[in-house]
């Protein structure tokens, strides 16, 4: 006699350029499903293991050529995937990751011009299984104007290399999101998060009333 299989849980990524507010939604979102009851596991990229919180930290902060940067992005992901995601799916939990693809495209190929056939060939190498690619089950891309994330980042702390780019870079990876997102409507849902606290989290807990 076999035990029943384990529900596979739910992917989330959340998304959004720099000053976007994204830190602030993630934790809220979080703190929202756990109350759910629902069985959590948060994460982030790149990062999310202890290799990966290594290439992290190269990539924050040393300068490194386009392809260089990403590989690593992509290494980076693989050893998340077999490591932390898949296994926390296969036990029935949901993943909450603070960016994921999506955020590849936006930043390597709308903000320094990767070329996005080779980007689509490191997305299948690393995240095609037998079932079909491995992406999230939902995005969430807070967006803001440029003017609102720009000054956002201008508080004082200390920026990291992707942050010190210069308004241009960020207008184009603010424009590769929302063309991710039009390509995948089914999957990606752009929030408007330059609105209050209140409003946005109003919003979210419709999404998820709907999602679950």
């Amino acid at each position: 006699m076999t035990s029943a299989s384990v529900a596979r849980g739910r992917f989330i990524s959340v998304e959004g350029i720099d000053g976007a507010g994204k830190s602030t939604h993630l934790a809220w979102l979080a703190a929202w499903l756990l109350k759910k009851g629902i069985a959590l596991q948060q994460s982030r990229e790149p990062g999310g293991t202890s290799l990966g919180e290594k290439l992290r930290a190269l990539l924050l902060n040393e300068s490194m050529s386009l392809e260089t940067e990403a590989l690593l992005m992509f290494a980076s992901r693989a050893q998340h995937l077999t490591e932390v995601i898949e296994p926390a799916l296969a036990r029935g939990e949901w993943v909450l990751c603070d960016r994921f693809s999506d955020a590849t495209f936006a930043y390597q190929c709308g903000g320094r011009g990767l070329d996005q056939t080779k980007f689509a060939q490191l997305e299948t190498w690393v995240q095609a299984r037998e079932a079909g690619l491995i992406e999230p089950d939902l995005t969430l891309i807070f967006d803001v104007p440029l003017e609102v994330s720009q000054a956002r980042m201008a508080n004082g702390r200390v920026l990291d290399r992707f942050e010190r780019e210069q308004h241009d870079f960020h207008a184009r990876v603010r424009a590769a999101y929302l063309e991710r997102a039009q390509q995948n409507p089914q999957r990606i849902r752009v929030i408007d998060a330059n609105r209050p606290l209140e409003v946005i989290q109003a919003e979210l807990a419709e999404i998820f009333a709907d999602y679950e």
